[in-house]
């Protein structure tokens, strides 16, 4: 908890660096004076080095922060140029205190205040370089941060659009499909589909596109669908289920099936006076979900070609595995003679 709080709050982070790098400076510089057996009064020196030295490069902050923004070349003179300056206060200091702790005749002419000027330069120097390796880092880091938002929220507009695109092609095919039990004079059968597709709409409106549901809540969604299908083709319409039960938890995306078992429909049933068999499976296997829709229709002329899908339904739910899943979702289309399989795979989620 401490550390999040340090790591998002800049002027603590500074400070606390700031103060660990020259308690490093002071803690080396004693360790030095330990092994060189040198007087009490140099370990005072020390302090005295490492607190002026502190309080001294703070002000390269504020400095560093204006060239930040400069070209290369005024920010890494300018840089130099500050650390220098600053270096050469901290030597007199520095200089002043070892003439009153250890050797009051030492110097023997003033310029010596700011011997060592150009060794504590390149001191200052580094404490420059670790400040803008910092910010080039946080910049870095703040730009993979805004490119992943955006990749997300790109991701999100994708995936609503692919989602909300079965909406009106579901619709309009169900609509023809009520306006054809009118036109037979079958008043109460399309009542009822009204009524079941008033249901179904329902559920697809409250259900959010970026949300998974397990493949249970997806085939009782999609037990809506057959329901209004099975009104208006009635024996002709028949569908096996074999899911095993491992699968039944497993998450997907919502309405996932149904724009497949309505090609299906459309396909091996509606054009069928016998009318045709659907089936749908679902087993998991090495971490992934495997989901089958089959009918026994007359299939396609080139299934394997993706040229060949059936409409926007196949289309779309390529689609929405590959913005979902990537590589690891993958949808193949297979004739069984008679008939059609789509095969989808992807991982095998389930909830927390």
């Amino acid at each position: 908890m401490a550390f999040t709080r340090v790591k998002t709050n800049r002027d603590l982070l500074f400070w606390s660096l700031h103060a660990m790098g020259w308690s490093a400076y002071g803690i080396a510089q004693y360790l030095g004076a330990v092994l060189y057996d040198e007087p009490d009064a140099y370990v005072t020196l020390i302090f005295v080095a490492a607190v002026s030295g502190f309080a001294l490069s703070a002000p390269l902050r504020q400095v560093c922060r204006r060239l930040w923004s400069r070209p290369p070349a005024v920010m890494i003179a300018g840089a130099i140029s500050a650390a220098y300056v600053i270096a050469l206060l901290w030597r007199i200091v520095v200089n002043w205190s070892y003439q009153r702790l250890i050797d009051e005749h030492w110097p023997a002419h003033w310029y010596e205040y700011v011997m060592g000027a150009m060794s504590a330069t390149y001191l200052l120097v580094c404490w420059v370089g670790l400040y803008f390796g910092f910010r080039y880092y946080e910049s870095l880091q703040r730009q993979r941060e805004a490119a992943l938002r955006a990749a997300t929220l790109a991701q999100e507009a994708q995936l609503k659009m692919l989602r909300y695109q079965l909406n009106p092609h579901f619709l309009f095919n169900t609509l023809n499909a009520i306006s054809t039990l009118i036109l037979d004079d079958r008043n109460r059968t399309a009542n009822d589909a009204v009524t079941g597709l008033a249901d179904f709409l329902r559920y697809t409106l409250d259900q959010d596109p970026m949300k998974k549901v397990t493949l249970a809540q997806e085939l009782d969604a999609l037990g809506l669908y057959l329901g209004i299908e099975k009104m208006r083709f009635a024996a002709r319409l028949q569908i096996e289920y074999s899911i095993d039960d491992a699968a039944s938890a497993v998450l997907m995306p919502s309405l996932l099936l149904q724009p497949l078992i309505e090609n299906a429909i459309k396909y091996a049933v509606s054009p069928r006076e016998e009318g045709g068999r659907i089936c749908i499976r679902a087993r998991v296997s090495g971490g992934m979900l495997h989901l089958e829709v089959a009918d026994d229709g007359p299939g396609m002329t080139d299934a394997v070609s993706p040229a060949a899908s059936r409409g926007v339904g196949l289309r779309n739910t390529r689609d929405r595995l590959q913005v979902l899943y990537g590589e690891r979702g993958a949808v193949w289309v297979h004739n069984t003679q008679p008939g059609l399989r789509v095969a989808l795979t992807f991982p095998a989620e389930t909830a927390p």
